[in-house]
């Protein structure tokens, strides 16, 4: 299958983080591709992909890097698909550098921001999921399923109380 999202990282020091949201896409059948990428260290690189992204069939672009975090701005500036930003933790500033970093697109260059690390890599998953849902019934079903048990899981916790 051709990879429909793309999750792409600017070190291979985020791939931990970024693994989480790309368990979710396996879990729910979804093809992607992942890359590493700069918008500093190898930005022709950046502007290839993200020009031809649409061309390649990709639907939704992931993006997460830390510190001055360019990486989903830049993409976003090249493409006209939707990109999700995960902002990465920081050792200097626990991730708000990268996540006001993400989240301060200017006008007209929007960038979905998620909160910071892995509950952010997996939040841009499910984000993923729901933009494709608007032209897939299977993956609407399942979102479904997804909701209705997370539901499910507090209704135990309420009870105890």
């Amino acid at each position: 299958m051709k990879p429909i999202v793309a999750i792409v990282m600017g070190s291979d020091s985020d791939l931990p983080i970024m693994d989480e949201a790309a368990k979710i896409l396996e879990d729910n059948k979804i093809a992607f591709e992942v890359k590493i990428l700069s918008a500093h260290r190898s930005p022709e690189g950046v502007a290839k992909f993200a020009k031809t992204a649409r061309r390649s069939g990709l639907k939704v672009i992931i993006a997460g890097a830390g510190g001055a975090a360019h990486l989903a701005g830049v993409i976003a500036s090249l493409t006209t698909l939707p990109v999700i930003g995960v902002p990465m933790e920081t050792n200097e500033l626990k991730g708000i550098d990268s996540l006001f970093s993400t989240v301060q697109m200017p006008s007209g260059v929007p960038v979905a921001t998620v909160t910071i690390g892995k509950t952010g890599a997996k939040n841009a998953a499910i984000l993923a999921l729901e933009i494709l849902s608007i032209w897939d019934k299977n993956i609407e079903k399942k979102l479904e399923t997804f909701k209705k048990a997370l539901a499910e899981s507090v209704r135990p916790k309420n009870k105890k109380l």
